[in-house]
C-alpha cells in the first residue's frame, strides 16, 4: 500500500504541486513523540523519500500551539533500559531517512518545538519559523539529556557555547534569538507561515531535482568527513551532472533566455 493511501494514526501527509506537507497529528500532546509516532515516522518517512512525484517536503505540526514538543514524557516515564533502547532505534531511524531524504526539506514552525522537535528541525535543510514559535532543548530538567542527535547535530548549527547553553540549561529561546544564533533562516508572523513555507518548496521544486540531490549530498558530507574528501566527492557529484538532461536543458535554456524545465532525468 503506497504511504499516499495508508491511514497514520499519529502524522498526516498531503501531495500538491511536486510538494509533500507531513504534520506531526498529536495536537492534544502538543504533537509528542511517543512509539507509535516513531513506527510510522519511518513508513512515511520512506515512503516520500521514494516517490518521484515529490520534489519538496515540509515538516510541520497540526494545530497552531506546536511543532512538536519531543519525546512523550507519560510513555517515557515507563521505560526501562531495553525500551528506551528501541524507541531511540525507531528515532534513529527515522532521523537517518530524513537528513539523507533526496529532496530538499523544509521545517515550518508553527509553535513549541522541544526536545525532539529541536532534533527534528537540526535534520531539515531550510527552517522557518513563525514568530510565536519557541525553541528549547529542555531535556536536563527531567533527568536525561537530547538523545536524538541534539548534542551531536546542534553542534553543526551553532557555536559549541551556545549548544552547551541549551542543552545544560534547558531555557526556552524565542524565534529571534534561534534566528540570530543561526538555528532557522527567516521568521515570519503565524499567519503566514505555511504560504510561506508553501512558496518556497514550489521554488525549490521547480529546480533541477537530481542536481539538488547532489547538493545536498556533498554539503551533508562535508559534516562527517575530512576536506581532501569532502572535495573530491564535490568534485565527481559537479561532473557527473553534464551528463544529465537537466544540465543541458539548463545551460541551453540560459543561452536561449527562456526559463528551463527541468525534469529530473
Amino acid at each position: 500500500m503506497s504511504y499516499r493511501n495508508k491511514k497514520f494514526n499519529t502524522l498526516l501527509v498531503t501531495v500538491e504541486d511536486n510538494v509533500a506537507i507531513i504534520q506531526f497529528n498529536r495536537p492534544e500532546a502538543m504533537n509528542a513523540v511517543n512509539f507509535e509516532m516513531a513506527v510510522e515516522r519511518i513508513e512515511l518517512f520512506d515512503g516520500v523519500s521514494q516517490d518521484p512525484e515529490v520534489r519538496a517536503v515540509i515538516l510541520t505540526g497540526a494545530g497552531d500551539k506546536a511543532y512538536c514538543a519531543g519525546g512523550d514524557l507519560v510513555a517515557f516515564s515507563k521505560f526501562g533500559v531495553v525500551e528506551a533502547r528501541d524507541f531511540s532505534d525507531k528515532v534513529a531511524t527515522a532521523q537517518k531517512i530524513l537528513t539523507e531524504m533526496p529532496k530538499p526539506t523544509i521545517a515550518a514552525i508553527n509553535g513549541f518545538a522541544f526536545g525532539g522537535g529541536v532534533e527534528s528541525i537540526l535534520m531539515t535543510d531550510l527552517r522557518i519559523a513563525s514568530d510565536k514559535a519557541k525553541l528549547a532543548l529542555p531535556e536536563i530538567n527531567v533527568g536525561v539529556f537530547p538523545g536524538g542527535g541534539g548534542t551531536q547535530r546542534l553542534l553543526q548549527n551553532v557555536p559549541i557555547c551556545r549548544a552547551k547553553e541549551m542543552i545544560f540549561f534547558g531555557d526556552v529561546i524565542n524565534a529571534q534569538t534561534a534566528l540570530e544564533w543561526g538555528l532557522i533562516n527567516k521568521v515570519v508572523p503565524q499567519a503566514e507561515l505555511m504560504n510561506t513555507a508553501k512558496e518556497w518548496a514550489k521554488k525549490l521544486a521547480q529546480k533541477p531535482p537530481f542536481a539538488l540531490k547532489m547538493a545536498k549530498m556533498s554539503i551533508n558530507q562535508a559534516w562527517s568527513c575530512d576536506s581532501d574528501s569532502g572535495l573530491k566527492l564535490e568534485s565527481n557529484v559537479w561532473c557527473a551532472l553534464f551528463g544529465t538532461e537537466d544540465q543541458k536543458e539548463g545551460m541551453q535554456a540560459f543561452i536561449e533566455k527562456r526559463k528551463p524545465v527541468f525534469k529530473g532525468r
